[in-house]
């Protein structure tokens, strides 16, 4: 199976795609000779990962019952100090706010994400360290 995007640039650094119908925008920031337009790319990095755990973490908790109020994910990333520069570890923080959050599923619903189901994070741990970390606010 494979996939691929095509990537068109509009002016100055930004460039324009299209992903699953819907519209994108990259740019860089005005101090290297952008509009800032839109995201730069390796923070789009984050977010892919985010958004594939994120989505996991959830069908796993809803075929367990588990239940909670609010899910937020962040990421934090390091990049390196030399060229090219490069993330060498992110930490995806998971906050669950809600009551009687069974922290032993929860536990198990991140690690089948990031074990099992979620293809960003396998691909990104063949290039950089992953830390996880939950947050239960109860």
């Amino acid at each position: 199976m494979k996939e691929s995007i095509s990537l068109s640039w509009i002016d100055e650094m930004a460039f324009e795609t299209e992903l699953n119908g819907h519209k994108l925008v990259i740019d860089a920031n005005e101090s290297v000779g952008g509009k800032d337009r839109g995201p730069r790319p390796k923070p789009l990095m984050m977010l892919a990962l985010a958004g594939c755990t994120g989505m996991d973490v959830v069908s796993i908790l809803k075929k367990m019952r588990v239940e909670y109020k609010n899910l937020e994910i962040k990421v934090e990333g390091e990049l390196s100090e030399e060229h090219p520069k490069r993330y060498i570890k992110m930490k995806i923080v998971y906050v669950f706010t809600g009551e009687n959050l069974p922290l032993a599923k929860i536990q198990k619903a991140v690690d089948l994400s990031k074990d099992r189901y979620c293809g960003v994070s396998v691909s990104y741990k063949e290039s950089m360290e992953l830390e996880y970390e939950i947050v239960l606010n109860q």
